[in-house]
């Protein structure tokens, strides 16, 4: 039974924070569980989120709540094996709704998961004209290989 990989020992990395504003705007709100709080790129193409885990992953479910127009419409996800050896997982593209004010709450299967210890996250292009990503929720689901 798929279950969330995301725990405290669980390392992340993003590629940019607005304004470098982390205190308010920084990864660990993707994590927090609070409706309110979000991590705000800056703006620039193609923005990322890595993820480390303790320990090898089977990812099965990608889940992601974008505030509405500063979501990604095409986005990847990678795996590595090894520490610098990136292979492309699956492409995710959606329709986005480009309403500021609705959260879209999206679930992206991932077909043939593969054994991995880290994941990143590609938003290769944004809603938003200058590229920007808002995220509130971020989970990975699957498990966690011993």
């Amino acid at each position: 039974m798929a279950a969330s990989l995301i725990c405290n020992n669980t390392q992340s990395r993003v590629s940019s924070v607005l304004n470098r504003d982390v205190k308010q705007l920084g990864k660990k709100f993707m994590f927090d569980a609070n409706e309110e709080t979000c991590w705000n790129s800056d703006q620039g193409g193609c923005q990322w989120v890595i993820l480390e885990f303790p320990q090898p992953v089977k990812a099965t479910e990608l889940r992601l709540q974008f505030q509405g127009g500063f979501s990604g419409k095409t986005s990847k996800l990678e795996g590595f094996r090894q520490p610098e050896q990136a292979y492309e997982i699956h492409t995710f593209i959606r329709k986005i709704s480009n309403d500021i004010k609705i959260k879209n709450h999206f679930g992206f299967p991932i077909p043939d998961a593969p054994l991995v210890q880290r994941l990143k996250i590609v938003f290769e292009n944004s809603a938003d004209f200058f590229g920007r990503i808002i995220v509130y929720t971020l989970d990975i689901l699957g498990e966690k290989i011993l």
